[in-house]
């Protein structure tokens, strides 16, 4: 069997070594596309009883349930505090065309240039954590974020402030593409759903909450204490990575195991998986890379979906400009009373979660006794699919002058709502459809959305003043309109596509 961490840091005896190697087990390599590293595989040997595995008591899942909650709660903020930072620029816009000599256009790729980093940075933070661990990462990763919000937020010339506002993005994306692991690493399987839900809701209430914060320092003070303000949170956010969140990645801690008992002992034979990792980091950064693509391009049910959760991604970023020509200009709202409006929209998130978490109950009750299927996951998403079209048609013709302005208020809490029912179904029935896969899956669904996230914004402005707040929304209606059959006819012909996908898992019916 191979070596327990309940070993002392003393050498084993040659008796047991012998007795243990005849019992050794190989370790089987687990799919290069979940980015997780093997040992190659090697006849047993008096080596494997080298191997160092951790203890119970060092596991991360038997911290204590206050400790996980602490650990939940820095992570939740990183990668709130990660969206926020994008959608806190749009209501800094005006400023910043004063300040910088620009045109509107200009000034909003502050908020794309930023979520293009985002797209980006899942791609080469993702395998370096599963090289390094989780805690380097998140360390590093967030003090350069802050390191480079400063060139941001005393930037003298347009050039400047955005080359890094794409590089903050790009650092600040670790917790968008890391820390869903860090939920599994700490939660047992049975207890990682609400955690992973509330997780989930932080970066898409992020670019709700910077709108609203925005909107009462863009009108009180000068636009670079929009980026001082973050300066603070991210720098506070630091702090508490350092003094919070420990490693929890379980081949991290088995490979400083192996190197602490190699020093005490001076036996160099102690070892980890990660010590004998096959491949390189350039070839892991290049699968990385090149899966998510392959992915894409190559199943018909991946790309759909994405396009789909794409599309709705971008609306959510196109409202930073629609806000104010429905808000400002047709109800005589200022800024800061502008940036309230975006609570409708995060009241419709938080219950659409809500009602997410009672839909899996009740698919759940269904397959009492059997792993519910992946098309059993596009329940919430047809939901959500009939929802979002109604709550955009009815933001289009509610949002004339006469109409009281609550109720272009709560269409958008309507469209809150269906935004999380088709995220949740999209995520769960990917990981669930494309499990040897479900890494490389989630990276396409990411840099998919972000890219027509960075994307909408700059066409927003052009389109509602050419087509007016109703025509422009309607417009947006009758595209997801369009799209609102394909969680139902995923959900009838899913398992047969699967079935002839080369890329999804075949055993699930």
């Amino acid at each position: 069997m191979t070596h327990s961490s309940t070993d002392t840091l003393s050498p084993q005896k040659d008796v047991e070594k012998a007795d243990k190697a005849e019992d050794a087990r190989q370790q089987p390599p687990v799919d290069v596309d979940q980015h997780k590293i093997s040992p190659p595989i090697a006849p047993a040997s008096d080596q494997d009883s080298y191997l160092v595995n951790l203890t119970p008591d060092e596991d991360p899942k038997t911290l204590s349930f206050a400790r996980k909650v602490v650990i939940m709660i820095v992570i939740c903020c990183g990668a709130l505090c990660s969206t926020f930072a994008s959608s806190i620029a749009a209501f800094a816009e005006p400023g910043e065309e004063q300040s910088f000599h620009v045109g509107k256009e200009v000034t909003i790729l502050g908020v794309s240039l930023y979520v293009l980093g985002i797209a980006f940075g899942p791609l080469l933070v993702g395998p370096l954590s599963e090289v390094y661990g989780r805690s380097p990462i998140y360390r590093i990763s967030y003090m350069l974020f802050w390191v480079f919000s400063w060139p941001v937020a005393f930037a003298q010339d347009i050039a400047v402030f955005l080359i890094f506002r794409f590089l903050t993005g790009f650092c600040s994306s670790a917790f968008l593409s890391v820390a869903g692991g860090s939920m599994s690493d700490i939660w047992a399987g049975h207890m990682v759903a609400v955690p992973t839900a509330i997780y989930t809701l932080s970066p898409f209430i992020g670019p709700m909450l910077g709108p609203l914060v925005s909107g009462f320092i863009n009108q009180n003070t000068t636009w670079r204490w929009t980026y001082r303000i973050m300066l603070i949170w991210i720098f506070l956010e630091v702090l508490a990575i350092f003094a919070l969140v420990p490693e929890t990645y379980e081949p991290a801690l088995r490979k400083r195991k192996a190197k602490k008992l190699r020093k005490a002992t001076g036996d160099s034979q102690y070892y980890a998986p990660l010590d004998r990792r096959s491949g390189t980091l350039v070839n892991l950064i290049a699968v990385s890379c090149y899966r998510p693509f392959e992915l894409l391009f190559m199943d018909r049910m991946v790309l759909l979906l994405d396009l789909w959760t794409s599309i709705l991604f971008g609306i959510l970023y196109l409202t930073f400009q629609a806000y104010p020509y429905i808000y400002i200009v047709n109800h005589g709202f200022d800024t800061q009373t502008t940036g309230l409006a975006f609570i409708g929209l995060g009241i419709g998130m938080v219950t659409g979660t809500t009602i997410n978490v009672c839909l899996i109950r009740h698919t759940h009750k269904r397959y009492r006794d059997v792993s519910p299927p992946p098309e059993a996951r596009l329940i919430t998403g047809q939901v959500g699919a009939v929802v979002v079209p109604v709550s955009l048609y009815m933001l289009a013709f509610t949002s004339y002058p006469h109409v009281h302005w609550i109720a272009p208020t709560i269409a958008t809490s309507l469209f809150g709502v269906g935004f999380i029912l088709c995220f949740s179904s999209t995520f769960t029935y990917l990981v669930s459809a494309y499990r040897p896969m479900a890494a490389s899956a989630m990276a396409a669904n990411a840099f998919t959305r972000s890219l027509f996230a960075a994307a909408f914004p700059l066409f927003a402005g052009q389109m509602y003043t050419t087509l007016g707040t109703d025509g422009a929304t309607a417009l947006l209606a009758g595209i997801m309109t369009l799209a609102a059959p394909l969680p139902f006819i995923f959900g009838r012909i899913g398992a047969g596509l699967r079935a002839r996908s080369r890329f999804a898992e075949h055993s699930q019916t």
